[in-house]
């Protein structure tokens, strides 16, 4: 890809998320009096009704792992009933959490953007990432371990010579990813486990990873040092800056030096 298309893109990405920011001002919260006055014109059945679309479209979207807008639940689903949209929602979060063991979690404030994690991820550890059971996952955990041990963030060919190393090899189609490079710069980053960020005054571009909001709240840090402790033989404390982000509420000091 030329450096003038990868900018391009870059650019478009921008203009995109722009709009979509646009877009959700259109939209004013509901107060409660509003909602209130809101029910009083519908049935009980309408609103079970439309919290169950809602339901459903977080599932099919939660499918493929992509965040959900307040201003798409809005234009795509809710539409006329947006005066009682914190109701619906309201109703949502309590059949997520009661049938499917799910927590509706808002990652983006500014935005509004939700997206739905495993209760029993959260409390037992046994994240899908750390603990992967696809390719693809096994994939965005190594990435996520590189960016975690370098301190959060990592110039993109070093991700492209990690992964090189692992035989991964941008260069050809993978039997299990396809195309790595949009498996990596697209997907995971839609998906908000990864942020792709272009450095600023650099000729030829380049880019810069990040974890994403999904990976902050979905991924334990404890897990990983326990995974690059397996890996090298030592124990987690031996990166003491590490340990220290992965345990913030320990007290524990470890004595040793950090290793990279």
């Amino acid at each position: 890809m030329t450096q003038r298309k990868r900018l391009s893109n870059t650019q478009s990405s921008t203009q995109n998320r722009t709009q979509e920011e646009d877009d959700d001002t259109t939209f004013t919260q509901p107060s409660t009096s509003q909602v209130q006055r809101g029910l009083e014109k519908v049935t009980p059945a309408q609103v079970d009704q439309k919290t169950a679309e809602v339901v459903q479209y977080f599932l099919v979207k939660d499918q493929k792992k992509i965040p959900v807008r307040r201003a798409d639940i809005v234009k795509h689903v809710v539409k006329e009933y947006r005066n009682i949209y914190p109701e619906i929602m309201k109703r949502a979060a309590h059949t997520f959490d009661q049938v499917f063991g799910l927590k509706l979690v808002e990652i983006d404030a500014k935005s509004h953007t939700y997206i739905l994690i495993n209760k029993l991820e959260t409390t037992d550890g046994a994240s899908p990432i750390s603990s992967p059971a696809n390719p693809k996952m096994g994939l965005l955990f190594v990435i996520l371990s590189v960016i975690f041990m370098k301190e959060g963030v990592v110039k993109e060919n070093v991700i492209w010579n990690t992964l090189k190393k692992l035989r991964v090899d941008l260069g050809k189609k993978h039997e299990d990813f396809g195309d790595v490079k949009k498996v990596v710069t697209d997907e995971f980053v839609r998906q908000r486990y990864l942020e792709y960020v272009r450095i600023p005054h650099t000729e030829p571009v380049e880019h810069e990873f990040r974890w994403g909001q999904r990976a902050e709240i979905e991924v334990s840090k404890a897990r990983i040092l326990e995974f690059m402790g397996e890996l090298h033989g030592l124990e987690p404390q031996s990166w003491s800056q590490q340990y220290r982000e992965a345990h913030p509420a320990s007290n524990t000091q470890p004595g040793t030096s950090s290793q990279r």
